[in-house]
């Protein structure tokens, strides 16, 4: 726990403690008071990600190199996997517990639908049938 999550601790801790005190007719003030320090806490994450993220593009640019390609690494294709099969189990028994077999159709194309989504977001010429190639260091060969 960091000072910041201690700091909002007790922030909480006091707000209840306020909440006992006062009654509940203050309840809702305090409520507000309290969200808007999680609020300011939340924006100042934020922009402090933002302007490291900035920072990081202008010395991209600085340098003249081209910004880092976003693509997932083999563990986060494999993440996103596991996490739709594990998603899978409780939309199917709402959707065949609702509309049956049409309802466990529909959320099974929805989640094929997401994965290969994913998959063509990863890897563009994946149902193209054309593949990217590029030459060997060696010169001789040519690789897929």
């Amino acid at each position: 726990m960091d000072a910041r999550d201690a700091e909002l601790k007790k922030e909480l801790n006091a707000t209840l403690q306020a909440r006992r005190e006062l009654g509940e007719e203050y309840e809702s003030a305090l409520v507000d008071s309290f969200l808007e320090k999680v609020d300011a806490r939340i924006d100042g994450a934020v922009e402090r990600r933002v302007r490291r993220q900035m920072a990081e593009q202008q010395m991209v640019v600085a340098r003249g190199s081209r910004a880092p390609k976003a693509t997932d690494s083999w563990s986060e294709r494999f993440g996103f996997g596991i996490v739709t099969l594990v998603l899978a189990i409780p939309l199917s028994a709402i959707g065949g517990g609702i509309a049956h077999l049409p309802g466990l159709f529909v959320t099974w194309a929805g989640i094929v639908g997401v994965n290969a989504f994913q998959a063509v977001r990863a890897n563009p010429n994946l149902f193209t049938g054309r593949h990217h190639r590029r030459q060997a260091k060696d010169g001789d060969r040519w690789e897929e």
